[in-house]
């Protein structure tokens, strides 16, 4: 197998290749050229010597018969000048038909010219028996014979000789036309060889040019590459089986160990990189620990101190139940404050981790919306908050995340409105999409900061002093996108924002990893 797969073995294929397809070439077109050869011997040994022979039969007997009438009218009729004459034409007839009986013939030429032979034969008796009357003195009776027996007798004759001539002209021209025929075809045949030859030496060239031409020019050049030190090329070819292979592995273990010192090299400063964007994210991470710790005990701080505040106030003084309504509101607005921020942060720990608890159930939407405004209601009493939605919207989906995920949105609205500014909150359902709309007059949104509103403990740069944890519009992009759906924001920095959330109708959750409650129920 080594020695087939050799460029010599190859070589030596394609020359014993272009010998046989030489020689096939050739004995082809000495059968093409043969077949023809037999046809031009059939015209030159039978039509021809045929044509010449009948031509020889029609002129002598023709003059035979002149010769026969002649005998009427000559002074010599009863010399023997026209026996010599007689003589002489059959001599010339009989050397014709030896012509012709010597060539072969088709079974129709040959039994016409046997019934030409019989009819001559008579003819040439009636005419023997005319000549014995004429020398026995008898010319009338002579005349008579001529008349009656032998005009009919020759013309007999000559009708056959005639349809003998008409056959064989018939045959030597299809004969002729077969002979077109054949160096037609010969010739297309052989160029049609031709064109395959060439198609087939075609075909070998171009194997000579990919197979040992082509590797050995790119060996060559990825030699050349390796001198000017090159090390990081592709060097092909190496698992061929032949002396461009060994050549080729051989330039690969001198690349290969070029490359170890470049490798040594690179793996030490690959790994010095990673160190350093190790010790980035680590200084990262460190950064936005410290940021989470600072803002959240800064935001637990605050209802903590309002619920202190207000329970000391109301264990010192005495108060109307007026007063102490208003102050127990006060504590539970700021315990629901409390509650909303834990379950932000705990829901963004379970968004992230992809591991939400809740379940998917079919539920009334427009309740929903307007469970999330009263609840906004009642944190912050001073808000105006307007809902206008149908009065129900059948949907499927994780209840308790798309609850958190708008009462995020109507949160930060509140937040970030000016007093007596009304916030509006809408919602309008089609047979493909349910959109959600959550509108403010408030402080707006810089245009920088857009790239990054959606990213986990992120902060505008116009919000410092305003409570908040940075992950509430972070909890609205995952719950969004969760049920198949998406946010947009439309927002001029103080001017006010629209937030816009567009979810699937009736869409169930297939690729997140929520699960699926087998209780259908209505929120």
């Amino acid at each position: 197998m080594r020695r087939l797969s050799s460029v010599r073995a190859q070589l030596l294929l394609l020359f014993s290749f272009f010998f046989m397809l030489t020689g096939t070439l050739g004995l082809f077109s000495i059968l093409q050229l043969s077949s023809f050869n037999r046809s031009s011997e059939d015209i030159a040994e039978v039509w021809l010597p045929t044509t010449r022979a009948l031509g020889d039969l029609n002129n002598y007997t023709s003059d035979f018969h002149a010769a026969e009438n002649s005998i009427f009218n000559s002074e010599l009729s009863k010399g023997a000048s026209e026996e010599l004459e007689f003589e002489a034409l059959d001599r010339s007839i009989a050397q014709a038909q030896r012509d012709f009986e010597s060539i072969p013939h088709s079974a129709e030429q040959q039994a016409l010219y046997t019934e030409f032979r019989q009819h001559w034969g008579e003819y040439r008796s009636i005419v023997n028996r005319t000549v014995a009357v004429i020398r026995a003195g008898n010319d009338a009776q002579a005349a008579l014979i001529h008349r009656d027996t032998s005009r009919p007798a020759y013309a007999a004759a000559d009708e056959v000789l005639t349809r003998l001539t008409n056959l064989a002209a018939s045959e030597g021209k299809s004969a002729s036309r077969e002979l077109s025929v054949t160096y037609r075809r010969a010739f297309w045949l052989i160029g049609l060889a031709i064109l395959l030859a060439a198609l087939l030496v075609s075909i070998a060239f171009l194997y000579i040019t990919r197979a040992i031409s082509g590797p050995l020019l790119r060996l060559a050049s990825s030699l050349r590459l390796l001198a000017e030190n090159h090390t990081e090329i592709n060097i092909p070819a190496t698992n061929r089986r032949d002396e461009i292979g060994e050549m080729t592995r051989a330039a690969v273990i001198f690349r290969d160990n070029a490359l170890e010192l470049v490798r040594s090299r690179s793996e030490l400063a690959r790994q010095a990189a990673l160190l350093k964007d190790q010790l980035k994210q680590e200084q990262e991470l460190a950064s936005r620990q410290r940021n989470f710790l600072s803002m959240a005990s800064h935001e637990f701080r605050t209802p903590l101190t309002i619920i202190d505040g207000h329970a000391r106030r109301m264990t010192k003084t005495v108060m109307s139940q007026e007063e102490l309504r208003e102050r127990a509101e006060k504590i539970r607005a700021a315990a629901l404050r409390l509650t909303q921020l834990t379950e932000n942060l705990l829901q963004a720990s379970r968004l992230a981790d992809s591991a939400p608890t809740t379940s998917i159930v079919e539920f009334d939407l427009a309740k929903l919306l307007r469970e999330v405004s009263q609840l906004h209601r009642d944190i912050a009493p001073h808000a105006t908050i307007i809902e206008t939605c149908p009065e129900r919207i059948p949907f499927i989906g994780d209840r308790q995340l798309l609850f958190q995920a708008f009462s995020n949105l109507l949160s930060n609205a509140v937040k970030y409105t000016i007093s007596d500014q009304p916030i509006h909150i809408d919602a309008v359902a089609t047979d493909q999409h349910i959109t959600i709309r959550v509108i403010d007059k408030g402080i707006g949104i810089p245009a920088s900061d857009f790239v990054h509103l959606f990213e986990r403990y992120y902060r505008g740069s116009n919000v410092s002093g305003i409570v908040g944890t940075g992950v509430g519009l972070y909890i609205v992009r995952m719950v969004v996108e969760l049920h198949g759906g998406t946010v947009a924001v439309n927002s001029e920095e103080g001017r006010g924002s629209r937030f816009i959330v567009k979810l699937p109708m009736n869409v169930p959750i297939a690729v997140s990893p929520l699960t699926r409650d087998e209780t259908t129920q209505y929120g």
